[in-house]
């Protein structure tokens, strides 16, 4: 475990280093891109960057549908760093999966909140959003342009590397199998398959695992 979080914390550093000091966002070129992709003006722009750019908002989800669970045990919420890595990515994200400490036990309640990330419904929608959005890329995108963009646009390069991260990391965090764990699924079979299909499996997991098993005993707990 501690060796996970070492590279947990070597990755939220360079990264976030590299963000900062070599390829800083604050380029003329950044908020006209990024009101193009807010506004869907996306036929003056390469498929494959609204593909990558909207993928990066279902990463938080699928990483939501694992922390809100967790954090329920922890001593810090998940909420806020969620929100945060729907703006910031690993950046953001990374701190919590850092500070947590292995829990694979569920106490009480599934709020409403909880309840939506539980249900394998969100998983589907969520698995069908990011086939259509790959297969936009695939069909309407130009590879060779969007490697011209990725060394040259200093917000496609960012956003392409925060990808890149949010793939190795899943495998990588314990998260995973503390909600392996949770759920009572004990063949690592499968966390193979999830941690060798980037995306994909993910998806695939949040949409086939067993749902939460609320503790109704804390119901009738006499205070």
């Amino acid at each position: 475990m501690a060796v996970r979080k070492i590279i947990l914390s070597i990755i939220w550093l360079g990264f976030t280093a590299y963000t900062i000091w070599l390829a800083p966002l604050d380029q003329p070129d950044t908020l006209p891109l990024v009101g193009k992709l807010l506004t869907f003006q996306y036929g003056q722009l390469n498929a494959i960057i609204p593909t990558i750019f909207w993928l990066m908002g279902v990463w938080p989800m699928i990483y939501g549908s694992l922390m809100f669970a967790d954090g329920r045990m922890q001593n810090l919420r998940a909420w806020p760093y969620f929100i945060g890595a729907n703006f910031t990515g690993v950046i953001c994200l990374l701190p919590y999966l850092i500070l947590r400490k292995p829990n694979q036990e569920f106490d009480g309640q599934k709020d409403k909140w909880l309840d939506f990330f539980d249900r394998r419904s969100t998983g589907v929608i969520l698995l069908v959003t990011t086939i259509g959005l790959l297969f936009y890329a695939i069909i309407a995108g130009n590879w060779q342009d969007y490697i011209y963009q990725f060394q040259t646009v200093h917000f496609v390069h960012l956003i392409s590397l925060d990808f890149c991260l949010m793939c190795l990391t899943f495998p990588l965090t314990d998260l995973f199998d503390d909600d392996m764990a949770r759920r009572g699924i004990k063949d690592t079979r499968i966390f193979w398959i999830v941690a060798l299909l980037p995306l994909l499996g993910p998806l695939l997991y949040i949409c086939l695992r067993p749902p939460l098993q609320s503790n109704l005993s804390s119901l009738f707990q006499v205070v």
